[in-house]
């Protein structure tokens, strides 16, 4: 069993295609059929079912996956850990939702850069959910999220900081002139949510549930979207205050009173269980914790501050 012949399987498996997994391994396509004959001669059984242009994975194949995945973590592994490079080297893929990767991280990542130029850096971005499921998965060696603490038991949990979430009107809304603002006082109004699985909008639709407020919903994929929406009084949100500290400052939006249940949204960082934590990953926590959690005051002048 060749470690290439586990490396075209694994890709395999994501692309159910053999032309586009011959492409992304740089191989004929008769190649990649036949090192997938190779293994499935090696283990006497079909991992694949071909049916016409469809490919999917046969029971023996997924079994196999689970222990691919390993193989090549492990190899991946002894490739950084054996040789002494005196700094760390090597690939990160992490994953972060949208607002940490455009609000948070360039100050992290030039600071990591100066500091580890040896480090290749992959950034992927996802909801919460989803970039969770990929850390069990192997796919992304550390995950940023934006939500509530989470528990999980195939994985390591840190959080880093206790983000504060403001519900936002346009600076010349009507609720403006109240002193408090409760779920009940929301009732009719318009709002505008991000896409669905953002942890902050679950919380947001749950506050409003208790109350037996109805809203009329209109969905976005893009923070800035919203937030130009809410701007032009098309309704209310709840977002971040990081992601508004700009539209706060320029007064083009207004944080209401909220006086109803409280969003305990937290950025954390999340690792598999059994992950091994390389010099480099071990470097990239470590500026996070630095560069978040262990100097949030200036943290918090320089990119969060809305007075």
């Amino acid at each position: 069993m060749e470690l290439k012949h586990l490396q075209t399987f694994k890709t395999l498996t994501e692309e159910l295609n053999f032309t586009r997994t011959a492409e992304r391994r740089h191989y004929a396509q008769s190649s990649v059929t036949t090192q997938i004959q190779d293994l499935e001669r090696e283990f006497g059984v079909r991992l694949f079912e071909r049916l016409g242009k469809r490919v999917r994975l046969t029971p023996a194949g997924e079994r196999l996956l689970r222990y691919t995945d390993e193989i090549l973590r492990l190899a991946e592994e002894s490739r950084i850990a054996v040789p002494d490079h005196g700094s760390p080297t090597g690939s990160l893929i992490i994953g972060a939702v949208e607002s940490l990767c455009t609000y948070r991280l360039a100050p992290i990542l030039a600071t990591f850069r100066a500091r580890y130029p040896q480090v290749e850096l992959v950034f992927r971005t996802g909801i919460c959910v989803d970039l969770r499921q990929e850390v069990i998965r192997g796919n992304l060696d550390l995950a940023l999220t934006l939500e509530d603490e989470g528990h999980d038991d195939q994985l390591v949990f840190e959080v880093l900081l206790q983000e504060p979430m403001l519900v936002l009107a346009s600076s010349d809304h009507p609720l403006n002139n109240q002193a408090q603002i409760r779920a009940s006082d929301l009732e009719g109004q318009t709002i505008l949510v991000t896409e669905p699985g953002c942890s902050y909008r679950t919380l947001f639709e749950q506050a409003l549930a208790s109350s037996e407020v109805t809203n009329m919903k209109i969905e976005f994929a893009s923070i800035e979207a919203i937030k130009q929406c809410v701007i032009a009084g098309l309704g209310i949100t709840l977002l971040p205050k990081m992601t508004v500290r700009d539209e706060l400052l320029e007064r083009k939006l207004k944080a209401l009173p909220w006086t109803g249940p409280e969003f305990p949204v937290v950025t954390q960082i999340c690792w598999h269980k059994d992950k091994w934590m390389s010099p480099a990953l071990e470097a990239f926590i470590g500026v996070l914790r630095d560069m978040i959690r262990r100097k949030p005051h200036k943290f918090h002048d320089t990119y969060l501050t809305t007075e």
